[in-house]
């Protein structure tokens, strides 16, 4: 399974972004060959935010576009939807006074025990920087100037 960030959704869906059309190929050749995506309902979250955001794009998606862009992943057969239980809980406490993480790293840190919970090791992002610090995936596309 391949952890999904949000900056590889936003590549995904943006047509201006300039890496939109690697990320459609990576995603499409990912799951023509059976694999498949590990993904939360905060990615999904953040994604809508980001990509009906005016000042990050010339042309941002409007909302019921960006909904249906995440109902599409929501729904794909290719898609794990990966809980937050007890462990992640721990997990990410842990990693945040560990690695002494602060408030701007919250999410990102959610994000990355969640996948690391999940036994994932692959993520699809675009801001390999994010998550590095915990030593525990690796990353593709490499980032190009993304916005």
């Amino acid at each position: 399974m391949i952890g999904i960030d949000t900056s590889f959704l936003v590549a995904w869906a943006v047509p201006e972004h300039p890496q939109h059309r690697e990320c459609r190929a990576l995603a499409a050749e990912t799951a023509q060959r059976g694999g498949t995506f590990g993904l939360t309902a905060g990615i999904l979250a953040e994604f809508v935010h980001v990509v009906t955001d005016p000042r990050r794009f010339a042309h941002p998606l409007d909302m019921e576009r960006a909904m249906a862009l995440a109902g599409f992943w929501a729904a794909a057969a290719e898609v794990v939807h990966l809980p937050h239980g007890p462990e992640v809980t721990a997990l990410w406490l842990d990693w945040l006074n560990h690695h002494r993480l602060g408030r701007k790293r919250l999410l990102d840190t959610l994000i990355a025990a969640t996948w690391y919970h999940a036994g994932i090791q692959e993520v699809f992002t675009l801001n390999p920087a994010d998550f590095n610090i915990f030593d525990a995936f690796t990353f593709r596309p490499q980032p190009s100037g993304s916005p």
